[in-house]
């Protein structure tokens, strides 16, 4: 259940139409693909996209949405800058011939003001840290919900779109990092609570829930962590089936992670969950040097 003061501060609820109203659904109806990646743009110097302009992270996305086995029908991106939104929508619609509904829910600090991401190389701004949607073909109705975070850091948020068309809800989300500046206690409270907060928005009644993005955690039956935090995502896991549920252990791992020491570890941070007995393909793409994540896709059967 949503807990009632995220509720009483739930944010806008937008309906899109389709774009043009002339594209035509490119896959069935009784499937759908997601993408997700942290793209890592924003507020990271050791980042690729670091200062590069919203269009060169808008053409990357592009490519891994048009060149990898899964061809996406929703995206959802983490460390996105919100500058970036409406750039993204009309590159996809180049280079997918797809029209395209593209949405950013941004992340602010205690006071309300938003977590800015750093300007271009040229000094231009490039708006702010946000969790991204992005879907094709059909009309969404979007919804951003407030997720439980540390009151010392930025507050999370899922960014959900019900597709009537094929009923089903889609949420993307980048959960508490687990540093020292972040969810930092040993038990990971806030990231448990924003995994209950994530399971509730997505599950949609009437609708089959697609949902995932950068959670912060490893999974139930991986040595990254601790006991504790593994269990956070044991629900999901016993709700929903995972994209690559045997990433951990068979080293498909999705980011790589240059620790304080100077030494790198390679954790699967990214995950996918689509209802259980649905998921037909899974892909995690390789060579994703422009960012410290790598994309992943999901292939669902919505039948």
């Amino acid at each position: 259940m949503i807990p009632r003061e995220l509720m009483a501060a739930a944010l806008a609820v937008v309906t899109v139409p389709l774009l043009g109203g002339q594209a035509q659904a490119r896959t069935s109806s009784s499937a759908i693909s997601v993408m997700s990646w942290n793209v890592c743009a924003g507020t990271n110097a050791g980042c690729f996209f670091y200062g590069r302009s919203m269009r060169e992270v808008a053409e990357k996305v592009g490519w891994y949405a048009t060149t990898q086995p899964i061809k996406p029908d929703v995206i959802f991106l983490q460390e996105f800058c919100s500058g970036g939104t409406a750039t993204l929508e009309s590159l996809l619609e180049r280079q997918t011939g797809r029209a395209w509904t593209v949405r950013s829910s941004i992340l602010t600090w205690k006071d309300g003001s938003p977590k800015v991401c750093a300007p271009d190389r040229q000094g231009h701004p490039r708006g702010d840290i946000a969790v991204t949607v992005a879907v094709a073909d059909h009309a969404a109705t979007f919804q951003d919900h407030g997720l439980t975070s540390p009151p010392w850091y930025v507050k999370r948020m899922a960014l959900c779109a019900a597709i009537p068309a094929r009923r089903v809800n889609v949420c993307g989300t980048h959960l508490s990092a687990g540093l020292s500046y972040d969810d930092r206690e040993p038990d990971a409270p806030f990231r448990k609570r924003q995994v209950e907060e994530l399971l509730a928005a997505a599950a949609k009644p009437g609708y089959r829930a697609v949902f995932g993005g950068d959670l912060n955690l490893a999974p139930p039956d991986s040595g990254q962590s601790t006991a504790v935090k593994r269990r956070i995502l044991a629900p999901v896991y016993a709700a929903y089936a995972e994209c690559d549920q045997n990433g951990d252990r068979d080293g498909r791992w999705t980011e790589k992670h240059v620790r304080e020491d100077g030494g790198v570890s390679k954790r699967k941070l990214d995950y996918l969950f689509a209802p259980r007995g649905s998921v037909t393909r899974c892909h995690v793409a390789q060579g994703a040097a422009s960012s410290d994540h790598k994309p992943i896709y999901v292939r669902a059967k919505l039948g």
